[in-house]
């Protein structure tokens, strides 16, 4: 079919292989580019969508297959990059330069374990080789300076004509900014709504967060204030929803997402974390303490995606406090796979939405 090798042929052949998320030629997206014939090598550069594509393998695999059929192919190399696509504007909401999607992490009901979800999601997705910040939106209760291995950290303070430019700390890949770098250890923060309002502001306009592929902002537990001023403030890739399978988690979950979605926020999907219990002297042993299928009957019923279970286990904890998160401390447990599962996920939506 192809008597002639050259790019042009490499490029039909290669037409219909399809990004699996997006269902669309790699051809017709740009994700095929400089391509090259030496003698019998065939090489081009992969540019997927997110450096946290789950079926990067299954797409290069594809690709080799379908490059190979060609005639006088005798190798195949592909390198392998990736660009995340800007999130779509809305002209309501200001975007914040050189920042591509954020993404909220939420709960209705506080003690769900929503922080070392967003923080190990956020470590996750850094060590994919993403650009990513993590913003503490829980103002009265900020852990994610702890959790990151921050605890210590001060932020520097830049004057400009625009003010106070604050610049993020950094730990495992992650910027991070949070109330707790600005307040002592045993402050209270004793705020109403227009104070939280300004500092979340504050947070997302006044930092130095330079280019990111992901902001992932940990949400305080409700649907007040807080929620108020992100999703009204800027244009958002979506909103992860943690819950646990206990009935009462899952009651204030339902309205923590009703929440977003009444303000025209998409919903990435729901996490059920503390599945259950794993024993460190017992691994194969699991105990359903909070109850079990929860967030799969709430995902189903409200027809959004389960990313993912996370069960509990002890070294989870020990990693928040300690500072190193479970995907570092701990990658092939149990929990760390699936938080690194989830993180994926959550990045393939967010580049299937951004190119819908």
């Amino acid at each position: 079919m192809y008597d002639v090798l050259d790019s042009q042929s490499v490029l039909e052949v290669l037409r219909p292989v399809q990004d699996p998320e997006l269902r669309k030629s790699l051809v017709e997206l740009n994700m095929i580019r400089n391509v090259k014939i030496d003698d019998s090598k065939v090489s081009f550069t992969l540019v997927l969508t997110t450096p946290a594509c789950p079926l990067r393998e299954f797409i290069v695999e594809d690709c080799q297959k379908a490059v190979k059929k060609l005639p006088g192919v005798k190798d195949v190399s592909i390198e392998v990059t990736a660009e995340t696509p800007q999130q779509k504007s809305l002209p309501d909401r200001t975007g914040i330069s050189g920042i591509k999607n954020i993404i909220a992490v939420s709960s209705g009901k506080g003690g769900v374990g929503k922080s070392t979800v967003a923080v190990n999601v956020a470590v996750a997705l850094a060590q994919t080789g993403a650009k990513v910040g993590l913003l503490d939106a829980d103002i009265y209760g900020p852990n994610d300076p702890t959790m990151l291995g921050l605890s210590h950290a001060q932020l520097a303070v830049h004057s400009t004509e625009k003010g106070d430019i604050l610049e993020p700390a950094f730990n495992h890949g992650v910027k991070l900014v949070s109330m707790g770098f600005l307040i002592d250890r045993d402050q209270p923060v004793i705020w109403r709504g227009p104070m939280l309002n300004g500092v979340i502001r504050q947070f997302l306009y006044q930092v130095q967060w330079g280019e990111l592929d992901y902001l992932i902002v940990d949400m305080p537990p409700g649907t007040g204030d807080a929620q108020l001023t992100l999703t009204q403030a800027v244009p958002m890739a979506g909103a992860v929803i943690v819950t646990t399978p206990q009935t009462v988690a899952l009651l204030d979950s339902r309205k923590g997402l009703r929440m977003f979605q009444q303000m025209n926020v998409s919903i990435l999907g729901i996490v059920e974390n503390m599945s259950y219990f794993i024993p460190p002297d017992m691994p194969d042993k699991q105990y359903d303490i909070f109850g079990s299928g929860g967030g799969e009957k709430t995902a189903t019923e409200l027809g959004v995606p389960l990313l993912g279970c996370v069960p509990l286990e002890i070294s989870t904890r020990m990693g928040g406090d300690s500072g190193i998160p479970i995907v570092i401390a701990e990658p092939d447990s149990a929990s760390a796979k699936a938080l690194k599962a989830i993180a994926l996920a959550i990045a393939g939506k967010v580049s299937v939405a951004a190119l819908s």
